[in-house]
C-alpha cells in the first residue's frame, strides 16, 4: 500500500477512534481513549468556549486564557474550540514538540474540557511562516491527539455529534482549509486544489452534512467565508481575485456549493478580530462568525462591508456559545491585556 493510502487509512482510523472516545467503548494501544481524554458533554444543553489564532505562548494568549477560564467556570462550559493557528509561527516540528505544552497545555490549564481543533496556515508553514505551503506538517497536530487529554483532532478533518445518539443537539464539522488558501502554490499533487485530498474532503463533507440529524450544524474552519477584517472574503483574500490559492476561490466554491444552506454556522479565525456577522439571509441560513483575537489583535477594518450585528477590530477576545434546542446564544467578550479581565461586549440570540 502506498503512502497516500496509508494516510487515508490513518484518517479513517482516527475518525473511528474519535467516535470511540464519544462512546467510551474502544481502547487501542498508543491511542488516547475514553479514560485519558476529558469526556465529551452528554447533557441536553452545551456551553462552548470559542477561541482562534491563540497559539503564541505569549502574554496576550495567557491573558485571554485566564479570563476565559473564569468565564468557563461561571458558565459551566463543557467543550472548547480552537479555530487554527494553534502553534505560531511555524507549526509543530513533531508530535512531541514542546510547543504543544508552552502554547496550548500550559495556557489552557484549568479549562479541562475537550478542545475541538482545526488546522491553520501557521500550523502548516512551509518555507515562509504562515504560508500554508506544507500541509503535511499538520499531521503532527493529528498525532498529538494521542498525547493530550484536551487536544481533539483525530484526523485532519472530522465530525463530532453531541450528545451521542440518533438525534444530537449539535454536530460539528471541522475542516482543513489550508490547501486551498495558502499564500504559495501547493507543490505536492496530493494537496493541490483539485487533488485527491481536497476531493476526498469535499465528498466527506457533502455526505456528512446531508446525513446529519443534528438540531444545529456548525462548520469549523480557520479561513472564513465572509469577513470584514483585513483578509476579506473567500475568493478575494487580501484583495487577490486570481489564482488557485491565495485568493481562496476554491474554498469559496466549497462554501457556496456544499456548506451554505446546509449548516447553521461557519466559525472561523484567521483575522485577528471578533465578528458576529449578519450573513444568514444571504447565505441560505448560514451565519458567519469570526473569532481570531485570542492572542493577537488589531487587524483593522477592510473595505469589505458584510452586514454585521457586532464587530471589534482592536481587542483581544473570545466567545461563549450556549447551544440549546430552540436557540443558540453567542456571548462575545473582550479582554484587557494588562489585567486579564474579560468584559461582556455583545450577546446575540439566534432562535431555531
Amino acid at each position: 500500500m502506498d503512502d497516500r493510502n496509508n494516510q487515508l487509512c490513518i484518517s479513517r482510523r482516527g475518525l473511528l477512534v474519535g467516535a470511540s472516545v464519544l462512546a467510551g467503548s474502544l481502547v487501542l494501544p498508543g491511542i488516547a481513549n475514553a479514560d485519558s481524554k476529558f469526556p465529551m458533554p452528554t447533557g441536553p444543553d452545551i456551553n462552548v468556549l470559542v477561541t482562534g489564532d491563540a497559539g503564541t505562548g505569549e502574554a496576550g494568549q495567557r491573558a485571554v486564557a485566564a479570563a476565559a477560564k473564569r468565564i468557563c467556570q461561571a458558565e459551566g462550559v463543557s467543550l472548547a474550540i480552537g479555530l487554527g493557528d494553534n502553534i505560531y509561527e511555524d507549526g509543530a516540528e513533531s508530535a512531541d514538540d514542546d510547543e504543544f505544552s508552552t502554547k496550548f497545555e500550559q495556557p489552557n490549564a484549568g479549562i479541562d474540557v475537550p478542545w475541538l481543533m482545526v488546522l491553520g496556515n501557521h500550523d502548516c508553514s512551509g518555507i515562509f511562516a504562515g504560508s500554508g505551503g506544507n500541509p503535511s506538517k499538520g499531521d503532527h497536530e493529528v498525532a498529538y491527539h494521542q498525547r493530550s487529554a484536551r487536544w481533539y483532532m483525530p484526523s485532519r478533518y472530522y465530525q463530532v455529534a453531541l450528545p451521542a445518539g440518533p438525534e444530537p443537539l449539535v454536530e460539528f464539522f471541522a475542516l482543513d482549509t489550508v490547501p486551498v488558501s495558502s499564500t504559495v502554490l501547493q507543490t505536492d499533487p496530493h494537496y493541490q486544489w483539485n487533488g485527491p485530498y481536497m476531493r476526498g474532503q469535499r465528498q466527506w463533507l457533502e455526505r456528512a452534512l446531508t446525513a446529519s440529524r443534528a438540531r444545529w450544524k456548525i462548520v469549523l474552519t480557520h479561513h472564513p467565508y465572509r469577513n470584514n477584517g483585513k483578509h476579506g472574503n473567500a475568493g478575494a483574500y487580501d484583495g487577490v481575485t486570481t489564482g488557485d490559492y491565495m485568493s481562496g476561490r476554491h474554498l469559496k466554491e466549497l462554501f457556496d456549493e456544499v456548506v451554505c444552506g446546509k449548516a447553521d454556522y461557519i466559525l472561523s479565525g484567521h483575522d485577528h478580530t471578533s465578528q458576529i456577522l449578519d450573513t444568514a439571509g444571504a447565505s441560505g441560513g448560514t451565519q458567519q462568525i469570526v473569532c481570531g483575537a485570542s492572542a493577537k489583535q488589531g487587524d483593522g477594518a477592510s473595505v469589505v462591508t458584510n452586514k454585521a450585528f457586532w464587530q471589534d477590530f482592536s481587542s483581544l477576545g473570545f466567545m461563549i456559545a450556549k447551544i440549546r434546542r430552540n436557540a443558540v446564544t453567542l456571548d462575545a467578550y473582550t479582554v484587557d491585556a494588562a489585567s486579564g479581565t474579560a468584559r461582556a461586549a455583545y450577546s446575540h440570540v439566534r432562535p431555531r
